[in-house]
């Protein structure tokens, strides 16, 4: 697709970087150093449901097919 990079919607992991944001957020305590925050994005990753992972693939075709149809614009969801 000529249009993809103006697309941020094709990107599965941006996502993914969401869900893991929302959840350190939603931590009691925050990470204060780079190694606190490894682990946590470590354990967020780990409990990140199967079924997130499975929307964003099964998902794919829809964003490219609604991405062409807006001629690479970005996706109103």
């Amino acid at each position: 697709m000529d249009w993809s990079a103006r697309s941020p919607d094709l990107n599965p992991i941006e996502h993914v970087w969401d869900f893991l944001g929302r959840r350190l957020a939603a931590r009691t305590l925050s990470p204060v150093t780079i190694r606190e925050l490894r682990l946590a994005l470590q354990e967020e990753w780990a409990a990140m449901p199967q079924q997130l992972i499975d929307t964003l693939i099964l998902s794919m075709g829809r964003r490219c097919e609604t991405c062409l149809a807006v001629r690479g614009d970005h996706i109103l969801y």
